[in-house]
């Protein structure tokens, strides 16, 4: 198997597990989402202070740690992917998986207006398109129903900021979400240890099956993120790029088909304008690839 052969293998790898993750969060759905945050948080933070202990890039962590801004930043970045976290986790619990797809479908176009707005980079004449065909989707959505689809718009803010502030880090994807845990853990295990204490935690009162599962939501947060990173390094970004949309889509296919969630006619209007932009943004960047092969296309990865 060639080495591009892998790459796409450990990408789609990557954002089947992203896009599946519905699945696994609906097995938890008897733990409050506060709850599992902090539970994801604590058993990501221990699975990953033992795979860099293996990989023996501890060391590297902790010097970047002590650089000038990094805990400042690494902090910041805790506090957004931690919205992120709950949001989707209880948005999934609470059968709202198609508005958590609107999210990630949306996310990509919302990193390059945050490139515009923050870091001053220039939209190209082409691009403009499909940040209005998104816009007016969003509106449409908010018009018919009522108010702002404010899941997807939490989703969608919360980790373009994070991406927005992960991306001048000086650590890779694996070693920065080892920072942010071990950040965010020790709050987390103090207040599971007073919740278990008090009598209203969830470990005492789990079956094993389930007190397993959330041991695993460490592994299940990192693995994917072990598949990316090994999946970019060997293709292109362009085919990144495309591939991206496969997690939001498969969540979108699993809150309609399996879990029967309500999509009326007026999100599918909504949706469409979404997904028309999404196709012009794929379009054009795949060309811009091809013309310029040092030309970047925006990726998300997501929780």
């Amino acid at each position: 198997m060639s080495e591009h052969q892998r790459g796409v293998l450990c990408a789609v790898g990557a954002y089947l597990s992203w896009g599946l993750m519905p699945l696994f969060w609906k097995t938890l759905h008897a733990v409050p989402a506060p709850q599992l945050l902090a539970h994801r948080i604590v058993w990501s933070c221990v699975f990953l202070a033992i795979l860099l202990a293996l990989r023996h890039q501890a060391g590297t962590l902790l010097a970047a740690a002590r650089r000038p801004g990094v805990l400042r930043s690494f902090s910041l970045a805790a506090g957004l992917i931690s919205v992120n976290w709950l949001t989707y986790v209880w948005a999934v619990n609470a059968g709202h998986i198609v508005d958590t797809s609107l999210g990630y479908f949306i996310n990509p176009l919302l990193n390059v207006v945050l490139g515009v707005l923050v870091l001053k980079e220039r939209l190209r004449a082409a691009q403009w398109w499909p940040m209005g065909l998104a816009a007016v989707g969003v509106a449409w959505l908010t018009v018919s129903h009522g108010s702002p689809p404010w899941i997807a718009l939490v989703l969608a803010f919360s980790f373009g900021l994070y991406s927005l502030v992960k991306k001048t880090s000086p650590l890779g994807s694996v070693q920065g979400m080892a920072l942010e845990t071990a950040l965010l853990a020790p709050l987390a295990l103090i207040w599971l240890i007073h919740l278990e204490v008090a009598g209203s935690g969830v470990l005492g009162r789990l079956d094993s099956a389930s007190l397993m599962l959330v041991l695993a939501t460490g592994p299940v947060t990192a693995l994917p993120l072990l598949l990316f990173a090994a999946g970019a390094r060997r293709i292109s970004l362009s085919l990144v790029g495309l591939l991206q949309y496969l997690a939001p889509t498969i969540q979108f296919l699993i809150g309609v088909f399996i879990y029967h969630e309500p999509f009326s006619g007026r999100q599918l209007a909504g949706f469409s304008l979404v997904w028309a932009a999404l196709l012009l943004f794929a379009a054009e960047s795949l060309w811009r690839t091809r013309m310029c092969p040092t030309a970047t296309v925006e990726t998300a990865q997501p929780m």
